[in-house]
């Protein structure tokens, strides 16, 4: 398998296009240089469409499309909990969590922290994001579009990864988050288009009448693929534990990414206002619909092409993250050139999102707190480094943190939920309780870590094997209580403000009600005909 001169063709002008839109949207009138607030969050006139686009363009990365569909292979639709759950919540957070952070005009989650539990608080997750994002997201997205850059080009994944790396930086550094928003459009129409590719030809290829008649045959074939809810004896349990993916811990990862996670939620700070980000965070929700039909199915697909012989199953069952890049073979020359531009497309959006966010915590949160009074110039210069550094150590640690594993998708769910209970109870208790302080939000945070890596490691002592949402929804119960019950325990002045919810309105527009209802019946529809 290999590029022909036609796809080689079409991905060079897909990337010198990408190129040139990102310095021509990037470049800033005649006498203005590019501030904080023009490089960190596109001088906050972002529109709802590019919101929408890009927030899908940047989640849609090699995690999902490379991880979610060796999942799909391996367990089925009920993967796809992560994406359709996804839109409900991003609707809750577009209603009730956007409107006090943007009256706040803040450029980062530390910095609400800090308004509201102080400069400890603020510093503490500071650090932690900075280093989860550089050592598990970064990571994770390299090493999983470099094997499947790998499957395509038959080049070393060193090699691969520093490519998509250097890509990534060649538009990003230079713009920031306008560059990386505005080209996001263009990104999730390439990754739209070649995910629909992949899925019809995976489809068209499986014994049955067209790629339709593929799909009804699919479903017949591998009825166990196609349920939602998980028994206890399916083999995944562990990971998508039955009704639990509706009532538990999936829920509490979903608000700590889409809500709370700064590569996320920056796209929405930099939005004209309050309205704008709304209706583009149930854009997002409407798209995220659609997401396991161009990455789940074809990996459930490749389970029969496999057993058909036109796939390597052997290969495939070893390492289920090979999946998509197997997939990408069944494209025709041309058309194979497209659907490599949308993985790239994937990966390089992601990657500059989360150099971007990096950047602006690292500056913004950390480096401003120790040296306030350079200038405007400065910051931005040491935003671009601490992205450069940033992408050059998770290209170092991206084959030993992230190669061993046997799933890069469940990986990153594994890493960020030992701490995303505690972020969720910082940030609620922030908002709806009063006499919430950084002790309370400290006991939550620590606890949240102590408790998760203590039942990760009770079967190892003895103790019950949970499952990992499970286990999730029974920290985020506990880090409450203790973020609660510490707080009232331990009165101080932490410097913190309170948020006064009286002077904030949650009314939402007629466009975003009626987007949200439709968005909510779907989902409600899809999961009564796979339950």
């Amino acid at each position: 398998m290999s590029l022909e001169t036609i796809d080689i063709i079409i991905i060079a002008g897909y990337a010198l296009a990408l190129l040139g839109i990102a310095l021509a949207v990037s470049r800033e009138p005649k006498g203005h240089e590019k501030d904080t607030e023009d490089y960190f969050l596109a001088g906050r006139a972002l529109p709802w469409w590019a919101i929408g686009a890009s927030l899908i363009a940047s989640n849609i990365s090699a995690e999902q499309i490379i991880g979610q569909s060796g999942q799909g292979f391996a367990v089925g639709i009920a993967i796809a909990a992560y994406e359709w759950q996804a839109a409900i919540v991003l609707i809750i957070v577009a209603k009730y969590f956007l409107p006090i952070f943007l009256k706040r005009r803040i450029y980062t989650m530390p910095q609400f922290l800090q308004q509201r539990y102080g400069e400890g608080v603020k510093n503490l997750m500071s650090v932690f994001w900075v280093a989860l994002y550089t050592a598990v997201n970064l990571t994770t997205v390299l090493w999983l579009g470099g094997l499947a850059v790998q499957s395509l080009t038959g080049w070393s994944i060193i090699y691969c990864m520093m490519a998509l790396a250097g890509f990534a930086a060649l538009y990003s550094l230079y713009g920031g988050l306008k560059a990386v928003a505005l080209t996001d459009i263009i990104q999730v129409v390439v990754l739209v288009l070649g995910g629909l590719a992949i899925t019809w030809f995976a489809l068209d290829a499986l014994p049955a009448d067209g790629a339709l008649g593929g799909f009804g045959y699919l479903m017949q074939e591998m009825p166990g693929h196609f349920e939602m809810i998980l028994e206890p004896d399916h083999p995944a349990y562990g990971d998508l534990p039955g009704i639990w993916t509706l009532l538990g811990g999936l829920w509490v990862l979903h608000f700590s990414y889409w809500g709370f996670n700064q590569y996320i939620i920056q796209r929405a700070l930099g939005a004209e206002n309050l309205g704008e980000a709304q209706k583009g965070l149930a854009f997002a929700a409407f798209l995220k619909i659609l997401v396991p039909f161009i990455v789940v199915i074809p990996g459930i697909a490749a389970v029969i092409l496999a057993q058909q012989g036109m796939l390597d199953g052997a290969a495939l069952a070893e390492k289920s993250d090979r999946t998509y890049g197997e997939l990408m073979g069944f494209a025709p020359a041309g058309l194979r050139g497209l659907v490599f531009a949308a993985l790239i497309a994937a990966v390089v959006s992601s990657l500059a999102s989360m150099m971007n966010s990096i950047s602006t915590i690292f500056t913004m949160d950390l480096y401003r707190a120790a040296r306030p009074d350079r200038g405007e110039q400065h910051y931005v210069m040491v935003g671009r480094i601490a992205a450069f550094t940033a992408m050059a150590i998770a290209l170092v640690l991206a084959r030993p943190f992230i190669g061993g594993f046997e799933s890069g998708f469940q990986t990153v769910q594994e890493y960020t939920g030992f701490i995303a209970p505690g972020i969720v109870v910082v940030f609620l208790l922030g908002f709806f309780d009063k006499k919430a302080n950084a002790a309370g939000a400290y006991a939550a945070l620590l606890g949240s870590l102590a408790l998760n890596v203590l039942l990760k490691l009770a079967p190892e002592l003895g103790g019950p094997d949970i499952p990992f949402i499970i286990r999730i929804w029974i920290v985020f119960l506990a880090a409450l209580v203790a973020g609660i019950f510490v707080s009232r325990a331990y009165q101080s002045d932490d410097g913190g403000e309170r948020v006064e919810l009286s002077g904030i309105s949650f009314a939402t527009s007629t466009l975003f009600n009626t987007l949200a209802a439709i968005t909510a019946a779907m989902l409600v529809g899809l999961y009564v005909w796979l339950w």
